[in-house]
């Protein structure tokens, strides 16, 4: 399991608590985002074959999750409405660099991190909410995201050397702690 480089602030707890409608319909989203990003890659890099079970499996699992949180909100009387871009995820692209290795790289490595910042989270709002089934569902999806994030360093330890895996890793895990600092505190997951 990745050590994230920063940990999210109380506050965050606190407003995602206060506000948890707009905490189910924001996972929604995310969850969608996740699966079309291991579908993006399936399409980015066809002749890996050993890459395409283990994101098909990732993507499939996001997409039964993003039902999962549909049903949710609905069972709460909303429904999903419009997705708003994600100030966060965009300002982790912005880090990706040039050229087809290393782009590949920094998209296993940054799927990692998002999903330990996705783990982080869940299990944050699982301590936080009463018992039920909505605080035992982020408890599950806590432990989901481990995986999720093992695939994505699984597939990078199989196509990157470990120290050239290692050192991105860890200039990655800095960048997404600046710009976790750097966002105000809001009901969404990232």
């Amino acid at each position: 399991m990745l050590h994230l480089a920063s940990t999210t602030s109380p506050a965050w707890v606190a407003r995602a608590l206060a506000h948890l409608d707009e905490i189910l319909v924001d996972h929604a989203h995310c969850e969608k985002k996740a699966a079309g990003v291991a579908l993006t890659l399936l399409f980015q890099y066809p002749e890996r074959a050993s890459f395409q079970a283990p994101l098909a499996a990732l993507a499939r699992e996001e997409l039964a999750h993003f039902e999962e949180v549909v049903r949710r909100v609905a069972e709460r009387g909303r429904t999903l409405g419009p997705d708003t871009r994600s100030v966060y995820l965009g300002r982790l692209a912005r880090e990706y660099r040039q050229g087809r290795e290393a782009y590949f790289l920094d998209r296993l490595v940054t799927g990692a991190i998002v999903e330990a910042r996705g783990c982080e989270r869940f299990g944050l709002l699982a301590a936080a909410l009463p018992a039920g089934g909505l605080k035992d569902f982020y408890r599950g999806l806590a432990r989901t995201e481990v995986r999720h994030q093992e695939t994505y360093l699984d597939l990078a330890r199989t196509y990157f050397a470990l120290e050239e895996l290692e050192t991105r890793l860890e200039e990655l895990l800095d960048a997404e702690a600046r710009i976790m600092e750097s966002l105000p505190v809001r009901a969404a997951l990232y």
